[in-house]
């Protein structure tokens, strides 16, 4: 459970831990083309819910997005920043860069802060110089995590871990990856009281980046 960076006058950071927290869930997984990417939709602060609509899934490029949890601020900076690199990037080299890099910016962006920007964050993606499907995690320290199969971030990650270690399997089609997802996510709302609400999730293969109604 991260909480957010914001500054609160005489109050130390216990006292703003008990104050100000978000939470969620977000999860990566790994299908036979591709990668299917999740999160619920609730922002929270506190024991309070903050709004049932936030955008947690973000288009990075055609070929990638990211996931946040943590300080809301913070990760939609981080995100900007990510666009803003990528396109820079693909103007460079007149090509859409690979998800590895956008992983490489990110962890370069959140390791210059050292536990300044408050945001733990899933980038998934197509590559297309390896043609499969690469899912990264990126902590709020700037450690990058590479997964072959599947991945979840937020305070309701134990229990769709859970559902993922019972359910993934290799070479899983792009429809049961969204399924399992959505199995996933739907068990973090029913134990997680930071996680709820509807359900936003993508798909990224060879044909690019797809939003999942």
């Amino acid at each position: 459970m991260m909480e957010n960076n914001i500054n609160i006058p005489n109050l130390d950071k216990s006292e703003l831990e008990r104050i100000v927290k978000s939470s969620t869930t977000t999860v990566g997984v790994i299908v036979k083309d591709g990668v299917v990417v999740g999160t619920e939709s609730q922002a929270t602060a506190g024991y309070t819910v903050a709004a049932k609509t936030a955008q947690k899934l973000f288009q990075i490029n055609d070929y990638t997005c990211a996931t946040i949890s943590g300080g809301v601020a913070d990760c939609q900076y981080v995100i900007n920043q990510l666009q803003a690199f990528s396109r820079l990037k693909q103007v460079e080299v007149e090509k859409v860069p690979e998800p590895k890099y956008i992983a490489s910016v990110t962890r370069n962006i959140l390791f210059s802060g050292r536990s300044y920007y408050l945001a733990m964050m899933i980038i998934g993606g197509y590559s297309l110089k390896e043609s499969k499907g690469v899912l990264y995690g990126v902590d709020l320290l700037g450690t990058l995590y590479t997964e072959e199969n599947f991945l979840s971030f937020g305070s309701g990650s134990p229990f769709s871990l859970g559902v993922l270690e019972a359910d993934w399997k290799p070479n899983l089609t792009k429809n049961q990856g969204i399924n399992l997802i959505k199995t996933a996510i739907s068990s973090s709302r029913e134990r997680d009281a930071g996680s709820g609400y509807k359900i936003q999730l993508c798909t990224i293969d060879k044909n690019g980046f797809t939003q999942v109604e």
